[in-house]
């Protein structure tokens, strides 16, 4: 099943792209299914439909450090299973560092938040120096991808395949074209950037350039063109929403990261009654 929308549509709501989804996952059934298979296929579209419209506001995922599909399986993820539409992240503990690797085990995010909380709190001093160690990786990956990371990807990633990059908080459209990661753009910064059309994803900090639908270079930048180090669109957005009132910080994608970080920590340490 395709989605299809009329060639001149330059527009379409959140309401409708979700009717296309929710086409696409009814179209999942099986075509000869057991009364097994029916009641499961019926449990999924049920969960499904509950998550829906969650997609407009953003979905509940929780990363697994010891891969790039590693992720603990919530409700949410089943629209991408039924949708058979990969989801990746690059927030990966590298094999080479022993002393991290064994303070974060197969541990999800949420559960090494928990335990660094448990482990400063106990009165074992290798209990207290592990808790340490884990909260030094996620303060040192704060921006959630590591060259560990990005180097599964690479491997991992199928060439021409579409995928959801999930990264501080935020899923994007990922392609691989040619053996190189791309990222769509999508921030209200470049909305009126024809040749703007993804990113590339390459580096850790960040340092990546542009490129128009045929994943050619865009010159559309600059008088430098895409050649010269890319203008921050993060930046550029927070800019904008600085405008409309809704960021007056500014933040940096570091800074936002590690204070989304910090925020998790807080309320786990002061949890709301």
């Amino acid at each position: 099943f395709q989605v299809k929308l009329p060639p001149q549509k330059e527009v379409i709501t959140a309401e409708e792209l979700m009717a296309h989804l929710g086409d696409c996952i009814l179209s999942t059934q099986p075509r000869e299914p057991s009364e097994g298979l029916q009641l499961n296929f019926q449990q999924n579209i049920n969960d499904t439909m509950t998550v829906l419209p969650k997609l407009s506001t953003g979905l509940d995922v929780n990363v697994r450090f010891t891969g790039v599909s590693d992720f603990e399986y919530t409700p949410e993820c089943i629209v991408f299973d039924l949708l058979n539409v990969p989801l990746y992240h690059g927030w990966l503990v590298d094999p080479q560092s022993p002393e991290v690797v064994k303070a974060v085990g197969k541990l999800s995010y949420n559960q090494l938040v928990e335990k660094i909380i448990t482990c400063k709190q106990a009165s074992n001093s290798s209990l207290v120096s592990e808790g340490l160690v884990a909260e030094q990786f996620l303060e040192s990956t704060a921006s959630q991808l590591t060259y560990h990371g990005l180097c599964e990807l690479m491997a991992t990633v199928r060439e021409d395949e579409l995928s959801v990059f999930f990264r501080n908080n935020h899923f994007s459209t990922m392609i691989k074209h040619k053996g190189h990661l791309y990222l769509l753009v999508t921030d209200q910064g470049f909305l009126q950037e024809e040749r703007v059309v993804w990113e590339s994803l390459h580096t850790v900090d960040g340092d990546s350039c542009f490129c128009d639908t045929d994943f050619h270079l865009s010159h559309a930048l600059g008088k430098e063109g895409a050649t010269a180090a890319p203008p921050d669109h993060w930046l550029q957005q927070r800019q904008v929403d600085q405008q409309q009132g809704q960021d007056p910080l500014a933040l940096s994608d570091l800074e936002l990261a590690r204070q989304l970080q910090q925020e998790e920590y807080q309320q786990h340490h002061h949890p709301h009654p």
